[in-house]
C-alpha cells in the first residue's frame, strides 16, 4: 500500500457518496436558476464513476507523473464497458424487441390469468432467466423497455416501482447462472476453475430458478390492481410490420455479439455491420439507443479504472473469510463494488475449497440488486428506466430498500 492507494480508495469513496446523492443533484437542478445544467450533470449516476476516475487519473498524474497515470489507464480491461454498450444497443433495436415482445405477448394469452399480470410477470421471470443465453446485460435492456409502459410510469406508487427495480436487477443479477458466460461475476472464475454451464446448472441452476420464480410471482401480485392492457402502449401502431428476415438477422447480430464476448475487435467490427445494416433497413427501425448505452459503457469503464486500485483492501478481507462468512461478506461489499470485481479477486486466491468457491460466488450473484454498482447490467436498467421515477432520477436508498427482500430470497435458496 502506498499513498496513491489510499489516495484512490478515498476517491473511490467519493464517488460512492456522489452515487446515492445523485437525486439530490437533481432536485437542486430543479431550483436552481444559474447552475442547473452543472446540476442536471452531477445528477446522472452514469456519469458519476466516469467522473471520479477522470479526477483520480488527473491525481495520479500530479503525483506520480503523467506517463504512469496514463500506463495505468492503458493497462485496465475495457472488453465489459464496450460488451454492454454493443449488447445493450442491439438488443434494443426495434426488430429484436418486437420479436421478444411477440413472444411474451403470445405466451401472456394463453395464460389462466389477465394478459397484463402474466405479460408483466414473464417479463420479471422468464426474461432473466434467457439471460443466461443472451447474457444479463441484453436480458436487462430488454426487460426494461417492455417494462417501463407498464411499470414504470405515472400512476403506479413510487414505492411499488422499486420494489419492481429491486426484483428486476435481482432476478437478472441470479438469472444468468445458468451457464458459464452469461453473468459477469461467474464470467471471471469459470476458466480459473473449470465450471462450465453443466457444472452452473447443476449447482446453482435449480436454486436461482425458484429464487426468481418467487420474486417475480410476489412482485406481481403486489402489482396486480396497477395493471393495464400492455396492447395499449401503442409504440408500433403506426410503423410498417418488421419482415422476419429483418428479425433474423438482427438475432444472428446478437447471438455472434454473444459468441465473441471475449473479443473486443471481433464484436466491435461486428457492431459496425450492425449499424451499417440498421442504416439500410432504416424503415423497420427505432432510433438506436446510443447515448443510453454510450452512457452505461462510461459509467463501467469508470468503475473498472476506480476499481483496479481497491485490491490492496479488498482482497484481504475476501481470503480471510470462512465459506459462511465469505457468503455474507461478499454479499454486502456487492452494495460498494462491483460482483465481478470481488469473484476475480477470489480467482487469485490460492488454495480455495471447492466450498469457499461457490460461497464467493453465490454470495456475489445474490447481492447483485442492491446498488447501481453491484452488477454490470445495473447501469443500463438505470439508464432506461429513470424517467419513470420522481425527478427523472434513481434514489439508490429507494433500490436498496427495494432489492432487500429478493436479495433475501435468493440468499436463502443458494445457502440450502
Amino acid at each position: 500500500m502506498n499513498h496513491i492507494d489510499i489516495i484512490a480508495a478515498a476517491l473511490f469513496a467519493l464517488a460512492l457518496v456522489h452515487t446515492f446523492a445523485a437525486k439530490s443533484f437533481e432536485r437542486i437542478a430543479d431550483r436552481s436558476q444559474r447552475h442547473a445544467g452543472l446540476f442536471h450533470l452531477l445528477g446522472e449516476i452514469e456519469i458519476v464513476f466516469g467522473l471520479w476516475a477522470a479526477v483520480l487519473i488527473a491525481v495520479m498524474a500530479f503525483v506520480v507523473g503523467g506517463a504512469e497515470a496514463l500506463d495505468y489507464a492503458e493497462s485496465r480491461q475495457y472488453t465489459e464497458p464496450l460488451f454492454v454498450f454493443v449488447i445493450m444497443v442491439i438488443a434494443a433495436s426495434r426488430p429484436i424487441l418486437e420479436a421478444v415482445h411477440g413472444l411474451i405477448g403470445t405466451v401472456a394469452k394463453g395464460a389462466p390469468v389477465r394478459t397484463a399480470v402474466a405479460h408483466v410477470w414473464l417479463c420479471f421471470a422468464l426474461v432473466p432467466l434467457i439471460g443466461s443465453l443472451i447474457t444479463e446485460p441484453a436480458a436487462m435492456t430488454l426487460a426494461a423497455l417492455m417494462l417501463a409502459p407498464l411499470v414504470f410510469r405515472p400512476g403506479i406508487p413510487e414505492w411499488k416501482k422499486y420494489g419492481a427495480l429491486g426484483v428486476l436487477f435481482v432476478n437478472i443479477s441470479i438469472g444468468g447462472t445458468l451457464t458459464s458466460f452469461a453473468a459477469p461475476p461467474v464470467l471471471m472464475v469459470a476458466a480459473t476453475w473449470n465450471w462450465d454451464s453443466a457444472f452452473m446448472v447443476a449447482n446453482f441452476g435449480w436454486r436461482a430458478v425458484v429464487a426468481v420464480l418467487i420474486n417475480a410471482t410476489a412482485l406481481t401480485l403486489l402489482l396486480r390492481p396497477h395493471l393495464s392492457d400492455p396492447s395499449a402502449d401503442g409504440s408500433n401502431e403506426v410503423q410498417a410490420k418488421v419482415p422476419a428476415f429483418v428479425i433474423a438477422i438482427h438475432l444472428a447480430f446478437l447471438a455472434a455479439v454473444v459468441v465473441s464476448a471475449h473479443h473486443p475487435n471481433i464484436f466491435v467490427g461486428i457492431f459496425l455491420f450492425f449499424l451499417g445494416y440498421t442504416q439500410a433497413y432504416a424503415r423497420y427501425q427505432n432510433p438506436l439507443i446510443l447515448r443510453e448505452g454510450l452512457l452505461v459503457g462510461f459509467f463501467l469503464a469508470g468503475l473498472v479504472i476506480l476499481g483496479g486500485m481497491q485490491q490492496w483492501w479488498l482482497q484481504p478481507i475476501v481470503s480471510s473469510l470462512e465459506p459462511t462468512a465469505l457468503f455474507f461478506g461478499t454479499l454486502g461489499l456487492t452494495a460498494i463494488t462491483d460482483n465481478a470485481a470481488l469473484t476475480y479477486l477470489g480467482s487469485l486466491i490460492e488454495g480455495m475449497s471447492d466450498h469457499s468457491k461457490y460461497m464467493l460466488v453465490a454470495g456475489a450473484v445474490a447481492g447483485g440488486g442492491l446498488t447501481v454498482i453491484a452488477n454490470a447490467p445495473n447501469p443500463a436498467g438505470v439508464a432506461l428506466l429513470r424517467d419513470g421515477f420522481d425527478d427523472g432520477a434513481i434514489g439508490i436508498g429507494g433500490l436498496l430498500l427495494g432489492a432487500l427482500l429478493p436479495t433475501a430470497v435468493a440468499a436463502i435458496f443458494f445457502l440450502i
